[in-house]
């Protein structure tokens, strides 16, 4: 397969009635740029008629390549470099006719590049620099006092740190990985002498940054483009338009203006995509701004739903488990053991390995928490029954009553303050774990403060954090009332 042509339809012989049809799902990723380009391919969706949902800051390259293979998403901007050097590195692409027939195999395509170059780059402090008299990457194979500080994503990628390191022989050791856009602040605070850059990064001019010359050629051309499922024209033929619209119109001069106006003037990017599309495409589309309330009410109604649900099934599990635990001493080990690896795993690291199996959005967000939930409660179902006192549990048995009435009426009661202990940890543990949800698009408090990171925006991250910790404290207040009806008063603390 070559180059995919898109154009504008002309007549679509058939019309379904779109209200009933399931959405364009857009993806994109957590930095600033990508959300603008999302917003555009949204705003002429929207402009051909065609419904769309832009889920925002999905994370990561693997996050959204994933997310597009499971059909969880349709279509989300990309670039040639990232997909030829790290998604499909294992192929060896040699250009960009064999990328599109690589991507055709894996049931994807991808449009002409958008018209610009977004490459990575190292970057100094202007006035930094000129005092080191570091102009290019080369120069500073003989300054290993400095101190590196890239993105996540960067320091581990094939076309990254490694490569990087190894095509200049770069000594450096003291490497630190951390958000793109914490990165900034590190390098204008002094504490960062290098990080790596996007070309079309806003930071770059607003900073007074400069970007180091790549004198031996390592970092390859990174043209934006737009990757969607083979199947999505055929599904929605007016999104041939939206997709073809975009194709050579965004100059690298253009996109960082863009960049800018978001990321330094703090414009929504829903508006500078349609000041754009207006401006330069001559398409019109409607602009639905929500208020800070709106928003509160929405990300509460899915914190909530996340913390909830989650809660509500390890409820239902983890004491029954914590109960076979105490009767059964071999086994209870064995489901002690294994709830406990499971809460040592990294709360990321979770989330991200639930997306090959059940994609992204609240579900695995919810199957994540709810693992999370086990151990407090298992474990303290297990303590609770495991601390009556003994003549208690042999004058049950003296009487006669079978295990089942012990259960119930006995054990369970006079461990119920344990166990109710093991409840509020499990929900107080989720409410601030859910926020991670964001990252794949479950929503949640987790969203403002990630928009707020990336936009160095103080009141988008406390309008995260303050609910997350009100939320927090109002659970301590709740159970407090729940165990004056739960537990039976001589038990009380």
């Amino acid at each position: 397969m070559t180059w995919t042509t898109l154009s504008f339809p002309h007549d679509i012989s058939a019309q379904d009635d779109r209200d009933s049809e399931a959405p364009v799902v857009i993806g994109s990723k957590k930095f600033t740029e990508s959300v603008v380009l999302g917003e555009l391919i949204a705003g002429l969706a929207q402009a051909e008629g065609v419904r769309a949902e832009h889920r925002k800051e999905l994370g990561g390259t693997r996050v959204l390549w994933e997310a597009l293979l499971s059909g969880d998403i349709d279509v989300y901007p990309d670039y040639t470099g990232t997909l030829m050097h790290e998604t499909l590195s294992d192929h060896r692409i040699s250009d960009v006719e064999h990328l599109a027939a690589v991507l055709e195999s894996h049931g994807v395509r991808m449009t002409r590049s958008l018209g610009f170059n977004n490459t990575y780059a190292l970057g100094m402090r202007r006035d930094r620099a000129g005092a080191l008299g570091i102009r290019s990457i080369s120069n500073l194979i003989g300054r290993p006092d400095l101190v590196f500080g890239f993105s996540n994503e960067f320091i581990d990628r094939a076309d990254g740190w490694p490569g990087l390191q190894r095509t200049y022989r770069l000594p450096q050791q003291d490497v630190r990985g951390l958000d793109h856009s914490l990165a900034y602040r590190g390098l204008v605070d002094g504490a960062l002498d290098v990080i790596d850059l996007y070309t079309t990064d806003a930071e770059i001019q607003a900073y007074d940054l400069v970007a180091l010359d790549d004198d031996r050629g390592h970092f390859p051309e990174y043209k934006a483009v737009i990757l969607y499922r083979a199947d999505l024209v055929d599904r929605h033929p007016e999104m041939a338009g939206a997709l073809g619209g975009l194709e050579g119109v965004i100059s690298e001069r253009r996109m960082a203006a863009m960049n800018a106006r978001s990321n330094v003037d703090g414009v929504p990017e829903t508006v500078v995509a349609a000041d754009f599309l207006s401006e330069v495409l001559g398409v019109h589309i409607e602009v639905e701004l929500t208020t800070r309330s709106q928003r509160l009410w929405k990300h509460t109604r899915e914190h909530l739903t996340l913390v909830l649900v989650s809660l509500f099934f390890a409820i239902l599990v983890a004491i029954p488990l914590g109960v076979i635990a105490y009767r059964h001493e071999r086994i209870g080990a064995l489901i002690v053991g294994v709830v406990g690896v499971i809460f040592t795993i990294p709360s990321l690291a979770l989330l991200v390995f639930m997306i090959p199996l059940l994609g992204i959005g609240a579900g695995p967000a919810m199957v994540a928490l709810f693992l999370y939930s086990l151990l407090p409660i298992v474990r303290n179902t297990h303590s609770g029954l495991k601390e009556i006192p003994l003549p208690v549990r042999e004058s049950a048995l003296a009487l006669g009553l079978s295990p089942a009435f012990r259960l119930r009426h006995i054990e369970l009661p006079m461990a119920s303050g344990t166990i109710l202990a093991g409840i509020k940890t499990a929900a107080v543990i989720n409410i601030g774990t859910a926020t991670l949800g964001a990252l794949i698009g479950a929503g949640g408090y987790g969203q403002p403060i990630l928009t707020g990171i990336r936009l160095n925006d103080v009141g988008l991250i406390l309008e995260g954090a303050v609910p997350a910790a009100l939320l927090a404290i109002l659970a301590q207040s709740l159970f407090g009332i729940a165990e004056r009806f739960l537990v039976p008063r001589g038990l009380r603390l």
